[in-house]
């Protein structure tokens, strides 16, 4: 079960699911109806758990890399910071985010991306990852 009021945490995890575990020890929560899962490339997966978070599996270690709140998710980031508030506002509570033009999202050094709505500049999604995401062998699972 995910507890979608629980905090953001950047570089550990959210909604009680912490990065880096291991695939099989969210086969429950994977396994419940209304699960859908996409396969990226040949070695990622994302599995939408009910519109309330996004977890990113590397298939060949079956560690989770990425987390991503999504709609339903009511924790905040860094006490503050939710879904549906304004980028403004998000960058004034923490200058540390810069928009990314070939992402389309805004990044953090703290291990955050934050993904807004185009036409309402309100956050759609945030995620935290595992540091090992940007090595290039990452991918391989070598991490």
């Amino acid at each position: 079960m995910v507890n979608l009021d629980a905090p953001i945490l950047p570089w550990v995890g959210m909604g009680g699911i912490n990065l880096y575990s291991h695939i099989s020890d969210s086969y429950p929560l994977l396994a419940s109806e209304g699960v859908k899962a996409y396969l990226l490339g040949k070695f990622l997966i994302r599995y939408e758990i009910n519109d309330s978070v996004d977890l990113w599996f590397n298939l060949i270690n079956g560690k989770l890399f990425k987390i991503t709140a999504l709609s339903k998710y009511v924790g905040t980031l860094f006490g503050k910071i939710r879904i549906g508030m304004h980028i403004n506002e998000v960058l004034s509570i923490e200058p540390s985010f810069e928009y990314d033009d070939f992402e389309e999202v805004y990044c953090s050094s703290k291990g955050i991306y934050i993904e807004t709505d185009p036409v309402s500049d309100t956050v759609l999604w945030i995620s935290v990852f595992v540091k090992e995401s940007e090595k290039q062998d990452f991918e391989n699972g070598n991490w």
